[in-house]
C-alpha cells in the first residue's frame, strides 16, 4: 500500500495535488488588482506567492494565461504604458464586472472553506473513534 506522505519528502501529504489548483490563481489577481487598483504583470507575478492559497510556486505562464482569460471575459482591462526610458509596460486594471466576480470567488471560497472545514472536523472524529476502537480491541482477552 503507498504511503499517503509526498514523494518530496519535505512537503506534507497532499502537497503535490495542491500545485494543480492555478484556477486560484484567478481569485488572488482579482483582489491583487483590487488592492493596487492597477498593476504590471511583472509586478503581479513579484507579489504573487504572498497571496496565494499554497505553498507552491505559480508559473509566470499561468499568471499570464488567467490575465488574458479574465480580459477577455471582461473582468481586467490592460493597456500599454509607455515611458522613456525602458521599454512599454502592459499595465491591468479591475473593471466594474471583475469587482462583481471577485464577490462571486468570495461567496464561492467561503462556501468551501466551511465544507473543507466540515470534512477535516469528519476526518479528525473518525481517526480518534478508530483509536477509541482499536485501543478497546487491545483490552479484550485473548481467546
Amino acid at each position: 500500500m503507498r504511503s499517503a506522505r509526498s514523494p518530496h519528502a519535505s512537503e506534507p501529504p497532499g502537497a503535490c495535488a495542491m500545485r494543480n489548483l492555478y484556477r486560484f490563481v484567478e481569485p488572488v489577481i482579482l483582489y491583487m488588482l483590487k488592492c493596487k487598483g492597477h498593476s504590471y504583470g511583472y509586478d503581479l507575478a513579484g507579489e504573487l506567492s504572498r497571496y496565494a492559497f499554497t505553498g507552491a510556486a505559480i508559473e509566470k505562464a499561468a499568471l499570464y494565461r488567467t490575465l488574458r482569460h479574465l480580459e477577455d471575459n471582461g473582468f481586467v482591462v490592460s493597456g500599454w504604458e509607455f515611458h522613456a526610458t525602458g521599454p512599454a509596460r502592459r499595465i491591468y486594471s479591475l473593471t466594474p464586472q471583475g469587482e462583481r466576480h471577485l464577490e462571486e470567488w468570495a461567496a464561492l471560497l467561503n462556501d468551501l472553506s466551511r465544507s473543507m472545514s466540515r470534512f477535516v472536523a469528519r476526518v479528525r472524529s473518525a481517526h480518534e473513534n478508530h483509536k477509541e476502537v482499536k485501543a478497546g480491541a487491545a483490552a479484550l482477552p485473548a481467546r
